[in-house]
């Protein structure tokens, strides 16, 4: 009995598909390569010195839970993570909420490309260069900012020399670069909202707060869920701008954990302790992220 040979165009159709498997496959190698080299290998590293006692110039020596046991009864650690929750709370609340009311004011009011590349400019800074800037802006004696306060009749504010405002002067700089971006995410998701929703709430008489609330607000919810679960990892890995300007100071007032796992690693040469604490870091974040993804109901949308 013979066989029966496939259709011709089930041939070509699997012999397509076998090149672009192909083709996928030499764009995905060299990207598979740097996650593995650069991510995934430092990582396990790092969690293989978060259990030992390694000071760069000695072998690591294995030590179990004590690194972990360690952070338990640190003070510094607790205070960091105080601090960095500090400067979360405030970077997300101002960020969203100005994105928000930039993104809306952006749709109802303007289509102009050039108003939107205008907010997102301060991103496309360097965060070393916009701290700097603003660290000599904010200066206590030769700052513009305090000259205007003083010629206003104000006092002059040390901003990066007093514990009270050294954290919020840190978020002021980072809202002020990234809130142009966030707002650009939220007014790309504004684009996806079927106008006739709109019209129908304006048929029914919806004023302009309504139609916020109880339209736009929760079919931007998958989209303020992807925003803030970014922000937030972001704001927790706040570094450069604290680096720059504040070096953790006064008091520990800046100290956030990024900061603290850097000075503990190369100012200390403690890396096992460092790791620990990255391993920690690294545990809340993803707790954060699942959690917010689960409250905000991220994989789902209110829309008909």
């Amino acid at each position: 009995m013979s066989t029966v040979s496939p259709p011709a165009p089930a041939v070509k159709r699997r012999f397509r598909m076998g090149n672009e498997a192909r083709s996928a496959l030499v764009f995905l190698v060299p990207a598979g390569i740097g996650l593995v080299l650069f991510y995934l290998v430092p990582a396990l590293r790092g969690l293989y010195y978060s259990f030992t006692s390694y000071e760069v110039l000695t072998p690591p020596e294995w030590v179990g839970l004590d690194n972990y046991q360690r952070l338990i009864d640190d003070p510094l650690f607790w205070n960091a993570l105080k601090v960095t929750l500090y400067y979360v709370l405030l970077n997300i609340g101002f960020q969203t909420v100005l994105a928000i009311g930039i993104a809306v004011l952006m749709q109802r009011l303007t289509n102009s490309t050039f108003l939107r590349g205008v907010a997102l400019m301060p991103y496309f800074i360097a965060n070393v260069v916009v701290a700097l800037v603003w660290y000599f802006m904010m200066d206590y004696q030769i700052g513009i900012v305090n000259v205007l306060f003083e010629a206003i009749g104000l006092d002059r504010v040390a901003f990066f020399g007093e514990s009270a405002w050294a954290i919020p002067t840190v978020a002021f700089i980072n809202v002020w670069r990234h809130m142009g971006y966030t707002a650009l995410l939220v007014f790309a998701g504004l684009q996806t909202i079927n106008k006739s929703v709109y019209e129908a709430a304006d048929i029914d008489g919806a004023g302009e707060g309504r139609k916020f609330f109880n339209i736009t607000l929760p079919l931007l919810r998958p989209v303020l869920a992807m925003v803030l679960v970014v922000t937030i990892i972001g704001s927790f890995q706040i570094f450069d701008t604290i680096s720059v300007t504040t070096q953790g100071g006064p008091v520990n007032a800046t100290r956030v954990i990024n900061y603290y796992i850097w000075d503990l690693a190369f100012g200390q040469l403690d890396f096992g302790y460092a790791s620990a604490v990255a391993i920690v870091l690294f545990v809340i974040l993803m707790l954060v992220s699942l959690v917010q993804m689960k409250l905000m109901r991220a994989d789902e949308s209110d829309e008909l």
